[in-house]
Formats: structure tokens, C-alpha cells, sequence
């Protein structure tokens, strides 16, 4: 066993690949329908040769791990395995999906209110979006607001005033209406629910945060106000809370590296196509769903198109309408390559997703691909290193491309972190969400939709976190998710989303930014730098507030990476190039009791008994200064604690100080 308790797996080629492990039963032989298998062997050109001389139709061509796609019959399918050169086929190539799309607002029915107001000195107006095929009716309307505007004056659904009965006898600076039957206000489609005071705040329209409203549509149907950002189409706030902002008035803006996106293709915008000096970046566009790169990558979807607004939007930052010297996307400069192999409905073909990573592993010199965002999950069919996808992917981390990849949003139960995420290599990410507040970390949190660890293989995983709760970005106008959720769409056009996908658009922008700034990293030196650097969520009394199975490493720090990372400790005790080969396959250190409780050596130890707050909380911190540094002076740490804080604090301490005297 290794110094970090892992247990590595010695087996034999043959035994790994023999058709009988995968439980895939010979059927009766049958012309029709003709089935789609991938065929796996020791070369590609071989599977086709196959394939071929049995008289089926190939389909994907993937050397990248000696496999070829094509349709046959059960019988051509039959033969092809009797020749004894198939080492293994697939004839289920559907992936088990997970959903990643998060619910921004919080509705219980198929009426819903957009994600921000109109805002005004003397009211507001919200708009509403009914889902149904039939009229909603408001049945109740719960509403509180600033006590300088005063009295509700009027309250209007779509072109029906309530009576001002309805709330006149109502004191104060709230209401609780209740609408009787048949003086219910119907909308269809959608309509603004607007609300107005007596008195006008001269000074500035009251933010969306001093309102709270929730309107009713009969009795298990209702849709809250969210408190919302108060600049969310000229600032998106993740540039800042990451430090982004501050590395961009620097020009560290991810200029001369190149993000390879695989997801649902890209809507040419200018913010998106353009860099911040108006120059063409986008290097290259392929579909993996056609094999083509010259009819463009559409987006039916529209969300690539928003990952890649996260990761790159050109656009400038404004606070009270004047720049900030910094940009809405993470790195605004990054080069991009994008690869389409999701369709409209977000569904991706296992196999065209191959042939996708296939094409950037290709095409990695001639555009200087250096990194590879994966924001999608699927289930786990396999152990990681027979996952078609994972082997892929792994072809890639070894030929140079660090690959960041979406945890999943199947939360919070343990073991839902999806495949390639669940690949130990790569940088799998997890989400993290403000609360609705950018100026305090006290009430950021690990929500309940982010997946946790471990995988299957024992691996801890995610192996950090990162924004993402409300990520505000752009996608195509009429694309699925525009139609799907207009609610989520903002009055400006820009569109908000929640998920580890968004989170792992932001950490594959971070890893741009440090790849310009030290462009000789290998993908385990970024890696090293950010797990080493990451700040975990600590409780005042020194202990954990997340498992490693929920948190990894802790909260993603660019900062602290720059500053303070380490190079040669990423994926030390593995072996790429032996799992490649199919000669050696690694385990993590997790371990299951015979009542299924999921564990790590010592983690009761390490980790709080008390059940972190969704929300703001009075003893959860993130990272080592700010725990230390809220310790009184006299704290004394008890000799068993299993944490030296205060010796890591001092020692980031004086290499900071160094650091600083050296410049």
C-alpha cells in the first residue's frame, strides 16, 4: 500500500478484455435491426478491416483507443467476434445521462418568475412564466418591501388591477393577500406581476434583495423572489470572487493559450468569437456528431455557448457604468477551439464524443490546445479505465492537455460523481454558491445538487470546488434552454445558470490564466498547484466542515496557486501510461464497511459532526488564514487535534513574505 493509502491493481491484459467481463450475451443470429457496436482491438485499422469485410456500414473511425464504430447485423456482429480479434464490443452505446441543468428559481409547479425585476424608484415589476397549457390562476400573493416606500398604491397581473381591497387592511410593510375564487387574476404565456408604493426612494431604486414576494397558483404551486445581484448584466461577479478581475488589469487575461470546449457548439457572438482587442480567436470549429469541420457548430443547445461565455466573454466589467479594467469572462483572451458532440436536447452520443476528443487530441499541436473543458456527466457503466470516454480523455492528459471536467449535479448522496469526472487524472469540480451575497464568504456553501465522492474505484473526487450558483453568462436566442427556461433569461439577454458545469467553465478558465503566466506547466503540475492550494471549509474548531467526498481540496484559489503552488505532486502515485496499457489500474484510499458507511483512514477525526449551514454560518470559513486569523491570541490547539493550521498558516506566510522581498 502507498504512503496515501492507496491500493494498485496488478492484472492481466487478456483477463481486463476478455468478453465475458462485460457480460455482453451472444443473441440468436437476426439480420435485422441492425445494431451499433463499437468494435475495440489492438488497432483501429483492424476493427475496420472487420467490420468492413463483413459487410457493415463504419461509423467512427477512433484511434485513440483502437476502436472503430459501425452498424451489423447480430449475425455480421456474431462473425466478427468468432474471428477472435475482437477484444471487446459495446452494443449498448447510450449514455445514462445525468440532468445538469439546476433550478435558479425556487418554483413547485409549472409557473415560474425570472431570476431579476425591473426595478424602480417608486416599485417593481416581475415578470411571470406560465408553462401550462391551460390559464394560471394567482390565488395568493406574499409580499415585503423596503418601509421607506411606504403603502402599496397598486398591484397589476398582466392587464388585471387587484382590487385595492385586497390589501388596504394590511399595516405595515408587508402584505399576505389572499385572492377569493373567481376574483383570481388568470395570465397565459407570460406576464408582468408589477407592484407600486405611495412614496418614490429619491435616492435609488430599493434592490431586488430588500423585496421578498411569493405568489401562489393554488395550493402546492408558488414561485419566490431570488434576492439576486445588483449589477448582474454589466458585472458577472465570478471574475472577482475568483481574483480573475485583479490578474486582467494585470494582462493576464489567458492571451496565447488555447481552451478546446467540448459541448453543444457556439453561437458567434462578438464577445465569444472576439477577443478584447476585436481579434478573431475562435481557431477552429468541429462536429463530432457529423465528423465535420466545415458546416460550423450550431448550438441547438445554447449550452456551450454559455460555458464558454463563462470561460471567455470579451465583454468589459462596468461598476456605475465605467470599466474596471477587468472583463466579464475568466479569461478573456483564451483562444478557443470548439467541438460539438451534444444536440439540441443536450443528449451526446458516446461514440461521437470519442470521436470529438479524438479530434483535439489531433489537432493539439497545430492549435496549441492546452487545456480541455468536459462540463457533462454520465453515469459510470465501467471501471474508469474501460469507460471509452475516460480512455480518451486519459490520451489526452497524456499528451499535454489538462482536462477539467463537471462533477456532476446529482447530489448530495455519495458516489455520484459522474464519468469523466470520476477519472483520477483529471480535475473533477464541484460547486459552490454565494448565497446571493458577493462580499462575504460566511454564507458560502456546498449546495445539495453538487456530486459527491467517492467513485467507484475509492478515489476521492471532487477534487476541488468553484462558483457555481447563478452564473450569469450569454447563450443563443431560440436555443433549447432559452425555450425551456425563460426565466432564466435577464432583461438585458444575458441568461443565468446553475451547475458544476459553470463551475468547471471557471476553473478551466483559471487554469488558462496560469498556464499564460507559466506556460511550461504539465497538466500534473496544474493539478499539483491547484489541489495544493485549494481552501477547505473549516469549522472553528479546527475540524472539517465538508467530507473530502463533498469539498476535495477545498474552494479553487488562483491566488494562492500563483503564489504559493508547487509543482510535482499532481498524480504522483499513478501511472498513466501503465493504465493506458491496460497493465496496471489504481484504487483510492475510501473505504466501504459492511453496512455501506463510506469512510477515509481517520476522516472521523477530521471531519465536524455538526451539519454545515446552507447559508450563512458562524463557524464555517474558508481556508487557513481566515480560520487562523479569527482564533483569539491566546488559542492554544489541543496536542491530538489532527490539523496543523497554524503551522501551515506561519509557513504560507513567510513564503509569501519571501516572495515579496525577492520581487
Amino acid at each position: 500500500m502507498s504512503k496515501a493509502g492507496k491500493r494498485t491493481l496488478v492484472l492481466l491484459h487478456a483477463s481486463l478484455l476478455t468478453l465475458a467481463a462485460l457480460g455482453t450475451a451472444r443473441l440468436a443470429a437476426d439480420e435485422s435491426p441492425l445494431l451499433h457496436v463499437m468494435l475495440q482491438g489492438t488497432s483501429a485499422e483492424d476493427m475496420r478491416s472487420l467490420a468492413e469485410a463483413q459487410g457493415g456500414t463504419l461509423t467512427h473511425y477512433l484511434p485513440i483507443i483502437n476502436a472503430v464504430g459501425a452498424q451489423l447485423t447480430r449475425q455480421q456482429l456474431d462473425a466478427i467476434v468468432d474471428s477472435g480479434q475482437v477484444q471487446r464490443f459495446i452494443d449498448d452505446l447510450a449514455l445514462d445521462d445525468q440532468p445538469d441543468e439546476v433550478q435558479e428559481t425556487e418554483a413547485t409547479c409549472d409557473v415560474a418568475g425570472s431570476v431579476e425585476i425591473l426595478r424602480g424608484n417608486d416599485g417593481f415589476s416581475w415578470l411571470l412564466h406560465n408553462k401550462r397549457q391551460t390559464p394560471a390562476s394567482m390565488t395568493a400573493l406574499d409580499i415585503a418591501w423596503p418601509e421607506r416606500l411606504g403603502k402599496i398604491s397598486s398591484i397589476r397581473l398582466g392587464n388585471t388591477h387587484l382590487p385595492p381591497s385586497a390589501w388596504q387592511q394590511q399595516g405595515g410593510s408587508s402584505a399576505a393577500i389572499q385572492l377569493p375564487p373567481g376574483k383570481t387574476p388568470q395570465f397565459s404565456g407570460r406576464a408582468e406581476l408589477d407592484v407600486r408604493f405611495s412614496n418614490t426612494d429619491k435616492a435609488a431604486a430599493p434592490l431586488q434583495s430588500e423585496y421578498t414576494v411569493t405568489a401562489s397558483f393554488g395550493k402546492d404551486c408558488q414561485t419566490k423572489l431570488i434576492p439576486g445581484y445588483a449589477n448582474n448584466s454589466d458585472d458577472f461577479y465570478y471574475s472577482t470572487v475568483t481574483s480573475a478581475d485583479e490578474l486582467h488589469k494585470h494582462q493576464v487575461t489567458g492571451r496565447g493559450v488555447t481552451v478546446a470546449v467540448l459541448d453543444s457548439g457556439l453561437w458567434d457572438h462578438p464577445a465569444l468569437t472576439r477577443d478584447t482587442r476585436g481579434h478573431n480567436r475562435v481557431l477552429a470549429r468541429y462536429d463530432g456528431i457529423t465528423d465535420s469541420s466545415e458546416n460550423g457548430v450550431f448550438d441547438e443547445s445554447g449550452h456551450g455557448t454559455h460555458l464558454t461565455s463563462v470561460l471567455a466573454h470579451s465583454g468589459k466589467t462596468l461598476r456605475n457604468g465605467q470599466p474596471t479594467g477587468s472583463f466579464k469572462g475568466i479569461a478573456p483572451d483564451a483562444n478557443l477551439v470548439v467541438v460539438k458532440a451534444f444536440n439540441e436536447t443536450g443528449q451526446g452520443g458516446m461514440l461521437d464524443i470519442v470521436r470529438g476528443l479524438q479530434w483535439v487530441v489531433d489537432n493539439r499541436e497545430k492549435y496549441a490546445i492546452r487545456v480541455l473543458n468536459l462540463s457533462f456527466s454520465a453515469r459510470p457503466r465501467w471501471p474508469y479505465y474501460l469507460d471509452p470516454i475516460n480512455q480518451a480523455v486519459m490520451r489526452a492528459w497524456a499528451e499535454g492537455i489538462t482536462v477539467v471536467a463537471a462533477a456532476g449535479n446529482e447530489g448530495p448522496e455519495n458516489m455520484t460523481v459522474g464519468s469523466p469526472g470520476n477519472l483520477p487524472y483529471i480535475i473533477t469540480v464541484g460547486a459552490t454558491t454565494d448565497s446571493w451575497t458577493l462580499h462575504t464568504r460566511a454564507d458560502d456553501y456546498i449546495p445539495d445538487f453538487s456530486s459527491r465522492g467517492p467513485t467507484p474505484a475509492a478515489h476521492i473526487k471532487p477534487d476541488l470546488v468553484a462558483p457555481g450558483g447563478h452564473i450569469t453568462g450569454i447563450t443563443r436566442p431560440g436555443s433549447s434552454l432559452t425555450r425551456d427556461h425563460p426565466e432564466y433569461a435577464l432583461p438585458g439577454g444575458e441568461f443565468v445558470m446553475t451547475g458544476s458545469s459553470q463551475a468547471a467553465a471557471i476553473v478551466s478558465g483559471l487554469v488558462a490564466l496560469l498556464l499564460q503566466l507559466e506556460p511550461d506547466l504539465t497538466p500534473d503540475d496544474v493539478k499539483c498547484k491547484l489541489l495544493g492550494t485549494a481552501e477547505p471549509a473549516i469549522n472553528k474548531d479546527g475540524l472539517l466542515a465538508y467530507s473530502p467526498f463533498v469539498q476535495g481540496y477545498g474552494s479553487v484559489s488562483l491566488t494562492r496557486a500563483i503564489t504559493l503552488g508547487e509543482r510535482g505532486c499532481g498524480n504522483e502515485e499513478l501511472n498513466i501510461a501503465r493504465d493506458s496499457a491496460m497493465e496496471e489500474h489504481f484504487e483510492g484510499p475510501a473505504i466501504v464497511d459492511s453496512e455501506g458507511n463510506i469512510s477515509l483512514p481517520g476522516l472521523s477525526e477530521m471531519l465536524s459532526a455538526e451539519e454545515p449551514a446552507k447559508g450563512a454560518s458562524t463557524t464555517r470559513v474558508w481556508g487557513v488564514k481566515d480560520h487562523v486569523e479569527r482564533l483569539p491570541e491566546d488559542y492554544r490547539q489541543p496536542p491530538e487535534h489532527p490539523f496543523a493550521w497554524h503551522e501551515l498558516y506561519e509557513m504560507e506566510k513567510q513564503k509569501t513574505e519571501n516572495l515579496t522581498r525577492d520581487r
